[in-house]
């Protein structure tokens, strides 16, 4: 998921010389397969080959793990009020976005056609995006989709519970598997105690603006950091759109880190509290009762009474 992957495993002997070395075949299966079907980055990926029949109208046949990704996208798209909306890919490919572009060339030289084919009209289409079958598995899409975030929080998640399968997470075990700014913990630390997890400096330094512990669940960060471009324009562009405005959304805004109980949520709720933007952030982010740190363009870190509780640093 375009990401580097580490797993450390705390336990006795026994658990570090058989169960771990399974565990972390597991999770780079899970990780290998799910980008294998949700990865935009990718032409030969699943939701790729989907994304060629937006707005046809035809209902296709998918795999499992890309079914449950748009199911997943859906009820985000409710939750949030349409904050969270993954029918993004045609504004990043307007912007330019390297990967994209280059991903959409690919495709479209296996088909031999231009990479301009098949783009997608921008009206809101609400909640009709998205038609499904659940019984066929059977998927129908009016928008091309970018599944690239919540994709890493559910790899995370389906991963995480093949590493269950293997390593028996309670009293004297643990482990952590992070997926770059996108973790998941549970049970003990090295020290015995819970895992306590810098949150990255945005700025770049080497210094995290926030030690936090997690204790039996995920924190993941939506941040434009490094995710950034310039436009054909000229115009600094990133990755983090805002769908109703369909150009780079989080005014005043460089960094959201969200703590829940699973990584894709965390992933869902960090990305539309950063559309939120600075003047936003802090009533949205209370109204619905998240444990959440930002950083301001201007620097400033900020959280929420619940993150506060999580906060070790500063």
């Amino acid at each position: 998921m375009g990401s580097p992957l580490r797993l450390t495993v705390v336990g006795p002997p026994a658990v570090l010389e058989r169960d771990a070395p399974r565990a972390w075949l597991a999770v780079d299966e899970e990780f290998d397969s799910a980008d294998a079907a949700l990865s935009a980055f990718r032409a030969t990926s699943s939701v790729s080959r989907l994304n060629a029949t937006a707005g046809s109208g035809r209902l296709v046949t998918v795999e499992s793990r890309l079914y449950r990704a748009l199911a997943a996208s859906s009820r985000a798209w409710r939750v949030t009020a349409g904050r969270f909306d993954p029918r993004v890919f045609d504004d990043l490919v307007g912007l330019g976005h390297p990967a994209l572009t280059a991903s959409m060339r690919s495709l479209a030289n296996e088909r031999q056609e231009s990479p301009e084919t098949g783009t997608m009209d921008t009206r809101d289409d609400g909640a009709q995006w998205l038609r499904r079958l659940p019984r066929e598995r059977a998927v129908a899409i009016t928008r091309r989709v970018d599944l690239s975030g919540i994709g890493k929080g559910l790899a995370l998640r389906w991963a995480w519970r093949r590493l269950e399968a293997q390593v028996s997470i309670g009293t004297g075990t643990g482990a952590l598997l992070e997926a770059g700014g996108d973790l998941v913990a549970g049970g003990l630390a090295p020290d015995g105690g819970p895992w306590r997890i810098g949150i990255e400096d945005p700025a770049g330094s080497e210094a995290p603006v926030a030690v936090v512990d997690v204790v039996n669940g995920a924190l993941c960060t939506s941040s434009v950091r490094l995710n950034r471009w310039t436009t054909a324009g000229g115009q600094s562009a990133h990755h983090l759109i805002d769908p109703l405005t369909h150009a780079p959304g989080g005014a005043g805004m460089v960094s959201v880190t969200v703590a829940a109980a699973d990584p894709a949520w965390a992933e869902i709720w960090s990305k539309s509290l950063f559309l939120s933007g600075s003047a936003r952030i802090a009533e949205t982010a209370r109204r619905t009762s998240l444990a959440a740190w930002w950083v301001t363009a201007a620097g400033a870190l900020e959280m929420t009474a619940r993150a506060r509780v999580l906060t070790r640093w500063p």
